[in-house]
């Protein structure tokens, strides 16, 4: 995908502000289902990026401090237009919550009140179980498509080390990434030893 970062564009901007918006106005479930969201836009609908970078993007923003969605959207305004592109996709991205939440918290008391709310939230997690279930199963696809065998047996004990064996997601995370440091480190010195070979 071609990178716009170095081409000013006020078109580009308004529909990184408006679809970052449109986005987070309209997505109840937390930070995997605006993640979802966000692929279905910028990659399959305006081809902005593709499956390989929305992997990445979203495996950065989960492993960063902070929410999700302001973390991806940092990313991605900063991969389309720069750091401009980054403050106007986190105002897009940050704007609906303020604003909403702004509205519940004066009027909390009716709203914990009110059995059609409780009920409608329910009904709601059905729908984002399905959505998160869906990033998931689009994520360790995209992994598996590798071939990489360390990749793939990273996931799998990753899910077994948090799901199982109820260790938090961070000391996974950090694990895992000091395991692809560790292998980082290996293929450098692997090339630098197939360089002096081959001379």
């Amino acid at each position: 995908m071609e990178c716009l970062r170095n081409k000013r564009n006020w078109k580009v901007l308004w529909q990184l502000f408006k679809s970052t918006f449109i986005l987070s106005a309209f997505t109840f479930g937390g930070g995997f289902v605006i993640v979802s969201l966000m692929k279905k836009k910028f990659v399959e609908e305006l081809g902005w990026l593709d499956e390989s970078e929305m992997l990445d993007i979203t495996a950065i923003a989960q492993s960063s401090p902070g929410p999700i969605p302001i973390n991806a959207s940092v990313i991605l305004g900063y991969r389309m237009q720069g750091i401009l592109g980054s403050i106007v996709a986190v105002v897009g991205t940050s704007i609906p919550p303020i604003a909403i939440i702004s509205v519940i918290s004066s009027f909390y008391v009716k709203f914990r009140e009110s059995q059609i709310i409780g009920t409608a939230l329910m009904v709601m997690r059905a729908g984002v179980a399905a959505v998160i279930c869906d990033v998931v199963i689009n994520l360790a696809k995209n992994v598996i498509k590798t071939g990489q065998v360390l990749y793939i047996a990273l996931m799998i004990i990753a899910f077994i080390m948090t799901y199982v064996l109820g260790i938090s997601a961070i000391t996974v995370i950090l694990l895992c990434i000091l395991v692809g440091i560790v292998n980082l480190i290996l293929d450098i010195k692997n090339s630098k030893k197939k360089a002096n070979l081959e001379v």
